[in-house]
This record gives C-alpha cells, sequence and structure tokens, in this order.
C-alpha cells in the first residue's frame, strides 16, 4: 500500500507550493495586469476605436473563410515578410521577424542576449515589458531616469551605457507612458555609444510619422520593431521587427516555431492591400489627439505634456482618486502613479464620441476630489 505522503520509492515527503521552487524574481513581481473593461469607455491600452468599415469586414471574412485551418501556418510568413518589407519600406539588405505581438519579439530578443551578467537598458519610465523579460530571462534590468520634462537625459544616459556596457536597449520612439519623442540626434548618439544591441520600438510611428526604418542600413547594431495593434489591428497580435540578417538569424533560432497563426497571416496580407483606410483612422485620431489636449488643459489643476503617440500624459491633484472617479463613470484610463509620472494618468484617444464622455466624466471627477 502507497500511502498518500510518500515517494513511489518509499521515501516520505511534505506537499508544497510553488514558492519552494518557482524562482524569487518572479515570486516578487505582479503579472501584467489587464483590467476588466466591460461596459467601460476603454482608454486604457491605446487601442484604434474605429472598427474597419463594414464592407471591408466582409471581405476579409471571405478571405479568413478560405484559410486552412488543418494546416501549420508558414512558420516564418515568407509572403507576409514580403508585403512588409515593399509597405513598410525595408531597407534592401536588412532582414524581417514576425511575432505574435511586438511583445514575442521582446522577449525573443531578451532571451537570445541573455548571457550571465548581460544587462538590458531603456530610458525610465518606460514599457513595463522590458524590465518584466529581463527578469524571466535573468538579465540585469537598467533603468536609466529621463528628465523631469520627460526627453532623455542624454549624458546620463550615455555614462549608464559606459557604466553597464548594455547587450540590449530598448527605447520606445515615441514612449510609453509619456508621448514624448526624443531626439532623433540623442538617438544616433546613443547607438554610437553601444556595443549591444539598440531596439528602436516604433509601436506608434504611424502617429509620430518619425522612423528609424531608412536608417538601418547606417548602423549594425540597430533594429527597428514595430506592431500592427496601433494601427487598429490589435486583436491580430502581429509584430514585426526589422535588423541586419545577423541579428534575424539568430533571433530565429529562438522563436517557437509557428509563433503567427494562419489566420493573423492571411489577415495581415489582406488589410496590409488597403493600409489607407488605417491610415486615415490613424491621422483622425492625431487630430482629435491635439483637440483633446487642449481642451483638458482648461481644467482646473491639470497638466497635459506633449504626445506624439495615441495617449496622452495627464497629471492630475490625486491620480489614485482620479482613476477610481472615472471608473466610476464607467470610463477605464490607466494609472501610471509612480516615480517620475506620480500622479499622472495615461489617456487613450477615443472616438469623438469616447472623448465627450471622458471630459464630461474628468470633469465631475476633479470636482469630486
Amino acid at each position: 500500500m502507497t500511502h498518500a505522503n510518500a515517494t513511489p520509492e518509499g521515501r516520505g515527503y511534505e506537499a508544497t507550493g510553488p514558492e519552494k521552487f518557482v524562482r524569487p524574481e518572479i515570486l516578487a513581481i505582479q503579472a501584467y495586469h489587464v483590467g476588466d473593461s466591460a461596459g467601460m469607455v476603454k482608454l486604457d491600452a491605446m487601442e484604434n476605436p474605429f472598427p474597419l468599415p463594414d464592407a471591408l469586414r466582409r471581405e476579409l471574412g471571405d478571405v479568413l473563410s478560405r484559410v486552412d485551418l488543418n494546416r501549420y501556418p508558414d512558420p516564418t510568413g515568407t509572403a507576409l515578410r514580403a508585403k512588409l518589407r515593399g509597405v513598410m519600406q525595408v531597407p534592401e539588405g536588412m532582414d524581417i521577424l514576425l511575432g505574435n505581438g511586438s511583445d514575442d519579439l521582446i522577449q525573443i530578443m531578451t532571451v537570445a542576449l541573455a548571457r550571465p551578467g548581460a544587462t538590458l537598458m531603456y530610458p525610465s519610465p518606460n514599457f513595463i515589458m522590458y524590465s518584466m523579460d529581463a527578469v524571466f530571462s535573468g538579465m540585469k534590468a537598467v533603468g536609466v531616469p529621463v528628465r523631469e520634462d520627460f526627453s532623455l537625459d542624454l549624458p546620463r544616459f550615455l555614462d549608464a551605457i559606459r557604466e553597464h556596457r548594455p547587450a540590449l536597449v530598448f527605447i520606445a520612439y515615441p514612449n510609453n507612458p509619456t508621448g514624448a519623442l526624443y531626439a532623433e540626434e540623442d538617438i544616433v548618439e546613443v547607438i554610437r555609444a553601444c556595443e549591444g544591441l539598440v531596439v528602436l520600438d516604433e509601436a506608434y510611428h504611424v502617429f509620430a510619422r518619425r522612423s528609424f526604418m531608412s536608417r538601418l542600413p547606417e548602423f549594425p547594431n540597430l533594429a527597428v520593431l514595430r506592431t500592427v495593434s496601433k494601427l487598429g489591428l490589435a486583436g491580430m497580435r502581429l509584430g514585426y521587427m526589422a535588423a541586419h540578417p545577423g541579428w534575424i538569424a539568430q533571433f530565429n533560432k529562438v522563436r517557437q516555431a509557428y509563433n503567427v497563426n494562419s489566420l493573423t497571416q492571411a489577415a495581415a496580407l489582406f488589410l496590409l492591400d488597403r493600409l489607407d483606410v488605417l491610415e486615415a483612422q490613424a491621422e483622425s485620431l492625431r487630430i482629435e489627439r491635439d483637440r483633446l489636449a487642449r481642451e483638458i488643459a482648461l481644467l482646473p489643476g491639470i497638466t497635459v505634456y506633449p504626445s506624439e503617440a495615441n495617449f496622452l500624459l495627464v497629471r492630475v491633484p490625486d491620480a489614485d482618486r482620479v482613476f477610481e472617479a472615472l471608473k466610476e463613470r464607467r470610463v477605464l484610463v490607466r494609472s501610471v502613479n509612480a516615480g517620475l509620472t506620480r500622479n499622472c494618468i495615461r489617456i487613450t484617444i477615443g472616438s469623438p464620441d469616447e472623448n465627450r464622455i471622458l471630459m464630461d466624466a474628468l470633469s465631475a471627477a476633479l470636482g469630486s476630489i
């Protein structure tokens, strides 16, 4: 008879939970949190609020109905990479790697470059997944604070490069959560100073209308990372990176086989031929962003920071109370109340109707605290 507290060999043991076996640095952090948005005006995740036009949705549905779901997808997305090369003007001689969103590619790069003692560096504050993936891969994460106006503190950043000699540097261009677009000449200085790979995360390039894509051939240690999420295709989960072929060849070894599914590849091929629809939506959001920034700035006790993305960073008298007051009024934004962004909320640019609801709720929230 085998007892419940014995191994097959008969040695006794005590039942234990994950705390005994999970790495302590994983136990110490929280999972990436996505708030419940049911019934809310959802302005927390930098999504495009506009759906595809009905006619385009019907055409897309027809395309997807013909995908052979009984077969595995093209593992490297050959046709999609070729389409992206043309549509996104990837320079001749550069290669492309696809990911299940840009998050997938961030993780691929950190895993590939996580030699013992290696450092990952980024301006701080920044996209949380850079530091989280450093933890997951065992890299040392070094966040270099930006200036009070959220511009890049170039001397400080260059000093940190000399001190830590990072294997990997992530720079969101423009930055999340601040919306700041760092000076191009500062970025060039960082690339030239760094021995490791510098990744320009251009998730919001359609709003900033600035890019380092054309300059890839100049810098052997530069990669440009993008996603189609901010274009209005967040549900597709498609990211892509362009870099010199040597980098892509190594990262491709780390990529999960079939990481971009057949439906995503088919949808992307179809929609990249109709990019004008999505770019027109982005232009509407740029106009709405600037209008909304002016309107919010008129509210008492408010600071609105310049943004080149599809969101606004707004400093309020009490971020936690304003966040909860907005939530009570069925408006969901993102609280980034920490460090240099203390008492700040981040507001995604919604549709004109959503933004009117936001303004009413924000005015009421400020009046209630």
